[in-house]
């Protein structure tokens, strides 16, 4: 057992519902390629874990990649120090080689199951930090390595890690073949949720991490769906005349905001979660379309070119006259409000390129933070640190995540697939 002196979290069952997929896609996963990082990176040592070599390596390895994938931490070589979560630190070992954190732990068997253990210690305090132990399968031990990573990062950061959440992209395998696979944080365990000859587009995470909407071309014209990960079932919620698109979830899970051109142009709607109730939200001779809500649920962002260029507004569910936000430029979209509600990510022509910019909506200044020319999509982190988005790369579609403040820079491919599509799940329930 860990020692009284730690907060230990009881242990916790590591429970993953079963993705219902159509088939694993191991063989094309992302590969993450770090192209900037913080200025400031926090020392830390990870030691190699105890207990049977294979299952102690895959841990420690996840925990390893996690931390050094974020560009907040610099990983201090632990080798000739071996130690685990019931070892007394040798402090002074470990601040010779520049350790400001240490992290140790151990996998050992557990009536037919697998038990993860660590601990994080203060090197320079010469005090714990934290523990804990997680329970779980085998196949599962990368999960269990994510929620070590998370443990960490929230303790020496004060800001909740998402190394165990997933992401949603679609790869364009062929002119005829079109996949939307589902894959944790690192680009890592891929599975394909549908697989299409018609082109995949908007997919969206329910609050709950448990569905994601959709909008498929499978029946030669735009149609939402909601599909159930767990289940693999999917349901029709807007199948309008004309064009059903662009879906995005009310932060209770209850609605989705669509963009429908059932009565003549494109407006946007609200819909209930299973179909009903479509309700009108914009009625302009313009177009209004990508509409995402405000955390509080009480109004939606959205792209019109209602002044004759397109910029991003903001509109009230409840009554209220309709804010335009962007003023800079002649090409402002794709509108994606941080988790806290204080910014807002969007894709803006500068100099002939579409980049992301971030806009502080308080104080209404912006941040453009790529060089890139083709940005599309992007999408928060549920922590609002980092920022996901497709751009292009060599002629064909990649993923890249940015921070906020454009420092810590990462590039997600896939060797053999144009991606495009991502979307950042939520925090793990």
């Amino acid at each position: 057992m860990l020692r009284p002196l730690l907060k230990l979290r009881g242990l916790s069952l590591i429970a993953f519902s079963a993705l219902a997929f159509v088939q694993a896609a191991a063989y094309a996963e992302l590969s993450i390629e770090i192209t900037g990082a913080g200025a400031s990176r926090i020392p830390v040592a990870i030691a190699d874990f105890g207990g049977e070599p294979g299952s102690a390596r895959a841990v420690t390895s996840v925990i390893r990649g996690d931390l050094e994938r974020s560009g907040l931490f610099k990983l201090i070589d632990p080798s000739g120090l071996p130690m685990t979560e019931e070892t007394s630190p040798a402090y002074g070992d470990w601040r010779s080689r520049g350790a400001d954190a240490l992290a140790a732990g151990s996998i050992s068997p557990t009536g037919g199951r697998q038990e993860a253990r660590f601990r994080l210690y203060d090197v320079n305090k010469q005090t714990a930090l934290a523990g804990a132990a997680f329970v779980t399968s085998t196949p599962m031990l990368r999960a269990a390595g994510h929620r070590i990573a998370d443990e960490i990062y929230e303790k020496l950061t004060g800001e909740r890690g998402v190394f165990s959440t997933r992401i949603a992209y679609v790869v364009r395998k062929s002119a005829q073949r079109y996949e939307l696979h589902i894959a944790d944080a690192d680009g890592q365990n891929a599975q394909t949720a549908l697989i299409s000859k018609e082109p995949i587009i908007s997919p969206a995470w329910s609050p709950d991490g448990g569905r994601l909407a959709y909008v498929s071309f499978e029946n030669k014209k735009p149609v939402i769906y909601v599909h159930s990960l767990a289940s693999g079932q999917r349901t029709v919620v807007a199948n309008f005349k004309g064009s059903n698109s662009a879906p995005a979830w009310s932060p209770d899970g209850s609605k989705l905001a669509v963009v429908l051109s059932k009565d003549g142009g494109s407006q946007i709607f609200t819909v209930n979660a299973n179909g009903s109730g479509a309700q009108r939200v914009t009625t302009t001779a313009g177009i209004s379309t990508e509409p995402f809500f405000a955390p509080d649920g009480q109004s939606i962002y959205f792209t019109s070119d209602r002044g004759g260029s397109p910029q991003i507004y903001r509109s009230s569910l409840y009554g209220g006259d309709t804010q335009r936000i962007t003023f800079e430029g002649s090409y402002n979209v794709s509108p994606r409000i941080s988790p806290d509600g204080k910014s807002m990510a969007f894709i803006s022509r500068r100099d002939g390129g579409f980049r992301l910019a971030v806009m502080d909506l308080a104080s209404r200044q912006t941040q453009v933070l790529t060089e890139s020319h083709k940005d599309e999509s992007p999408s928060f982190a549920p922590n609002g640190r980092m920022i996901l988005i497709a751009t292009e790369l060599g002629g064909r579609g990649v993923l890249s995540a940015v921070s906020v403040d454009g420092r810590i820079k990462q590039r997600l491919s896939i060797p053999a697939g144009d991606v495009r599509e991502p979307a950042w799940g939520p925090f793990a329930k």
